[in-house]
Parts: structure tokens; sequence; C-alpha cells
């Protein structure tokens, strides 16, 4: 039975899992085996059979309330499908990782936006046949901590709370660690710790500021606005920012199947230059975008109040972060969150080679397989969002060398 009581917990499926994040990852998991994962592609198939041929297709929009997930909502709010000659139905918030990427598999959603490691377990581990289009945003993540944490070592003997195996979150929270000292273990709730270890749960973003403040957790590493809401509840603060330990890094990023790619490239190439739109429309006007994602707006497309939204998306700079020693890298220069759409292939080679020594459940076989090179050309598709970048006034634009090449900068 739904809760209604609980603004966050909105059942996408009907057998919903109701915060039961670890069967959500076995659910994700099992799709990595040909037998668990035949039915939902079947399923693909014939939805995709049965639906609107070439351009015609409604963009159908799966995301979770998180401000990773602003571009595709923006590009909603602001009709910027409607635009480009698309339609657009109102867009479909899930609870979890598991629950979007089922209904994207299954056909219900063809446009998602999805953790930037986990497109490698849909793709090379459920061989699921779709590709990165553009980057989300950067940065826009953070480390959360009880207020009586004041130093990463604090940590040792407690338990941090990921959204998933399969993230950038996990990848730097034990890069963090390492650098400090501490080694991570997964022994769930009630195991015992030792004190140079670190225990990672997987909770849903949603349940994490709950259970930072009932203390079951000591702190959290997950996109915004999480960090801001624990914060601005104070019972929380942030102790490192993701930014500030890989530079500009992607999170999450906007999948397509390959179905619809080889077979709609102009229907591909129009939702691409939407959600281009959106992230140069949102660069210009933060705190409008704060109220269009608000619970106040009548889309209520997040149950977040503005107050919360605009600590995210209107700081443009670290100034009190700064003083209070917090950031690290005061020369990168950083929003807490920014968007640019481009999916650098350094950073997806980078991030395979991180995952390839980040500790992980479930079967990793597929990933120790990857080679960076080739994987980073196989699984991003890039032709859409240069075209999109070019439309709209060329890299500058956002920022971007005019090369659209960089190289990784990693300090933890």
């Amino acid at each position: 039975m739904t809760d209604t009581s609980n603004p966050y917990h909105i059942c996408a499926a009907s057998d919903c899992d109701c915060g039961m994040t670890r069967r959500d990852f076995l659910r994700l998991s099992a799709l990595g085996t040909a037998s668990a994962a035949a039915p939902l592609l079947f399923a693909g198939d014939a939805m995709a059979q049965q639906g609107p041929k070439g351009d015609d297709q409604p963009v159908k929009i799966g995301y979770l309330p998180i401000t990773d997930a602003t571009p595709l909502l923006v590009a909603h709010g602001r009709k910027l499908f409607e635009a480009e000659g698309l339609q657009a139905e109102t867009p479909r918030l899930f609870r979890s990782w598991a629950q979007i990427v089922e209904a994207f598999v299954s056909g219900q959603v063809n446009v998602i936006h999805l953790l930037s490691p986990a497109t490698l377990s849909v793709r090379y581990g459920a061989k699921f046949p779709a590709k990165v289009v553009a980057w989300n945003h950067v940065n826009g993540s953070a480390l959360t901590v009880a207020k009586e944490i004041n130093s990463v070592a604090d940590l040792g003997g407690r338990s941090v709370a990921i959204p998933f195996w399969y993230s950038i979150h996990n990848i730097l929270l034990q890069q963090i660690l390492a650098k400090n000292g501490l080694s991570v273990v997964s022994k769930g709730r009630e195991g015992s710790i030792g004190p140079k270890e670190v225990n990672l749960v997987v909770l849903a973003p949603a349940e994490m500021v709950s259970a930072l403040a009932s203390k079951s957790i000591a702190g959290f590493i997950v996109a915004e606005p999480f960090n801001a809401l624990a914060e601005t509840n104070g019972v929380g603060k942030v102790l490192r920012f993701s930014g500030d330990v890989w530079k500009n890094h992607a999170c999450c990023v906007t999948f397509l199947s390959e179905r619809d790619i080889t077979t709609r490239p102009e229907w591909a190439q129009r939702v691409t230059n939407a959600i281009v739109k959106a992230q140069l429309w949102t660069r210009s006007n933060q705190i409008d975008t704060a109220r269009l994602l608000s619970s106040s707006d009548a889309h209520r497309y997040t149950p977040h109040a503005l107050q919360v939204l605009s600590k995210v998306l209107t700081v443009t700079d670290y100034a009190d972060y700064e003083k209070t020693g917090i950031i690290a890298h005061k020369d990168w220069n950083q929003r807490r969150i920014d968007f640019q759409p481009f999916p650098f292939a350094s950073y997806t080679e980078q991030m395979i080679r991180a995952l390839k020594t980040t500790r992980l459940e479930g079967d990793t076989g597929f990933l120790q397989k990857l080679d960076p090179a080739a994987t980073a050309r196989d699984l991003v598709d890039d032709r859409f969002v240069r075209k999109a970048i070019a439309a709209v006034g060329g890299p500058s634009v956002f920022g971007l060398p005019a090369s659209l090449t960089r190289s990784e900068v990693l300090a933890v």
C-alpha cells in the first residue's frame, strides 16, 4: 500500500518495493542474466512495434526527483520538446534506479537520466542496447555527514550510504576513504565494523536524510538536493563536494535505446536539441529553474521546497564553504552544480578504470573485460549533441573548449 503521507514515496510499478533498496539492487543485477532480461527485452520490442513510427513517437521521460534530472524536466516544463516538433507525455517519477531501468528496458519510458556508471551495467551487464547521447550536468553531489563528524577519519567504524553500487558516488567515496586510511566493507546495518572500516549501505536518495537524522548512518554521498536538505534541516553538514574531488565530473547522463537512435535518428536529434537548450537556459535562469522544479510549481516535478533547490541551483561560488575549509581546490572556481551536455570520452575512460578498482556487489565479470577507450566509443554516441551544441552557438556558450576534448583532473 502506498504511504501517501510521505511525499517521496511514489510507487511506479504494481510491485513497488516500498524502500527495499537491496531488493532493487538485486532486481537490477539480475538483468545481467539472459533469462531475467529476456522478458523485458521482448516487452520493449513489442511496444516499439505497436507504437508510433518515425518521429511521431512521444517523448516519455523517466526520472528520479533529484537535480540530475533538471534538463529533462526543464525541457518538458518549457515545452522545448514541442518546439522541436515532438509530443511529450507527463514525465514519470520513479523511486529507485532499478525501477527506472526496468521501465526503460521494457519500453514504458524512452528518455531517462541514469547514473553514468550504471549505463555500463545496463549495456554490457544486462546486454540491453542503449547509448549515452549527452551529459545531464556536472558536479551536483556531496558527502554529507552527521554534525559530530569533523573529518573523514571520524567515519571509521560507521556506516555511510550510497545511492547505488554503480555510481560516481561510490567511486569517489571509496577514493576519499582510502586516502584517509579507511577500508570499505558491506555488512548491512547490523554487522560488526572495525575501527578502520566504513560500512557501505545502499539507500534510496529520499531515505538518506531521515536515516542520518535517526543516526542509523553517519553520512551519505548522493546527488542534490538531499545534501542541501540535510543542511537546511540542521541534521547534517557537507564534508566534501564531489566536484572538489573530480573536477566537473558527470553524474547522470541522458540514455536512449539504440533502437530509437537507429530507427528514429531525427527523433533522437530533436530530443537532444531540447535537452541542450534546456541546459543553456538553466545556466542563466537558476532561480526560475528552482521554482519550476519545486513542490510549489504547478508541475510538481519534485517534492522539494524552493528554499532547498535554490541553495543548490543559485549559488555560483563556494565562498562560505571556502571560509570553513571544506573546499580544497578554490582555483577550480566551480558551481555547486552546473550544466553542460557534452560527454567527454576522457571521463568515460577514467570512470571505467576507476570502477575496476572499486568495491562493487553483483557480477562484475563484464566490467573486467571492458577496454576503456573502445568502450567509450561504443557506449557514447555524440553525433546528436555535437549538432545541438553547434546550433546554440558552439562549445563556448557552455564554457567548453572548441576541441571538445579535455584531461581529467582528480585530486582526492
